[in-house]
């Protein structure tokens, strides 16, 4: 397939190495990504996101696989968009999640996809949000987006998804105490994984006294139980998902959220680009520019005043 419309047929009518192919343009900044976007765009589509992040070993590829085999279980085809870290000299990544996942590989109902986030911060590529409309016009619902994992800097896959579900494990105590102000603000659900272990009970004091500090007027998070291991509290989790979400993109707010994410995404890049842009017809590049801040003859804060006056003759 050549043309942008014969992928975007491709990818509606579920092929998988369409999709893949998709997903590869839109990582590598293809031009044709765009375009592929637009076409494929459907502001009625319904598919539930979910972010799943939360502090290394927490099990949170685990209990992706326990949500996998239960959506699976209902008929539902079930998209994965795991981002890894990627290495800052190589720019490779582990994409370790597929061995993890690997007992799903074979069924055509499961899409999962490794990307690597290419130092991109807050533990997301930044072709993830394209990349989650991608399987959503392919017919994936739910669509879960795996975090690499850091901890605080995690709050931009609230910014992706419909909901956001922190996982935590004990003996995290003190990365809870350090996420309060992040992270524990913009959960939808925090999950309790390794029930079946010791020191439970302290990590759950230790997450509701976390709660206390949340600011009034946003709503607390229903705290679960869960074991990745043995599947106890599974239906209590897929439960309290649904609730928040069914209280989260009930009628149009849904559709109005993701269009805005949608936006708020292009126009940064957009933003990001102008911007790239200004500063090469003007100084000739960013290390050129920089070098102008080394000699004393500007700050960057004198070439942002340079870019909104830029900007604004434009206007």
């Amino acid at each position: 397939m050549n043309t942008v419309h014969e992928l975007a047929e491709g990818i509606r009518s579920g092929d998988g190495r369409t999709l893949a192919r998709a997903l590869t343009m839109v990582e590598n900044g293809d031009p044709r990504a765009a375009v592929l976007l637009h076409e494929l765009y459907d502001p009625s589509a319904t598919a539930l996101t979910l972010g799943v992040t939360g502090p290394p070993g927490a099990g949170k590829s685990s209990m992706v696989n326990r949500l996998i085999a239960y959506w699976r279980g209902k008929g539902k085809k079930v998209g994965v968009l795991a981002v890894d870290p990627s290495s800052p000299f190589s720019g490779g990544a582990l994409l370790g999640d597929r061995i993890r996942m690997q007992e799903h590989a074979t069924d055509a109902g499961v899409f999962i996809r490794s990307m690597g986030s290419r130092g991109h911060l807050g533990g997301l590529s930044g072709s993830t949000r394209d990349s989650l409309e991608l399987m959503i016009a392919a017919g994936y619902d739910p669509v879960m987006v795996e975090t690499v994992g850091v901890g605080q800097a995690e709050v931009e896959v609230a910014s992706l998804a419909d909901l956001t579900i922190l996982v935590l494990v004990p003996g995290a105590g003190d990365e809870v105490q350090t996420m309060k102000a992040g992270i524990m603000e913009v959960a939808d659900v925090i999950v309790l994984n390794k029930a079946d272990a010791g020191g439970m009970d302290r990590l759950q004091t230790a997450v509701e006294s976390s709660l206390e500090l949340v600011p009034d007027g946003i709503g607390r998070p229903p705290v679960v139980r869960f074991s990745a291991k043995t599947g106890q509290g599974l239906e209590l989790l897929v439960e309290k998902i649904l609730e928040e979400a069914s209280s989260k993109t009930g009628d149009s707010r849904g559709a109005r959220k993701r269009a805005m994410l949608v936006l708020e995404s292009v126009l940064r890049e957009k933003g990001r680009k102008m911007a790239a842009s200004k500063v090469e017809e003007m100084f000739g590049g960013m290390e050129k520019a920089i070098d102008s801040v080394l000699r004393g003859e500007t700050t960057p804060y004198g070439i942002g005043e340079l870019l909104d006056k830029s900007f604004g003759e434009e206007d």
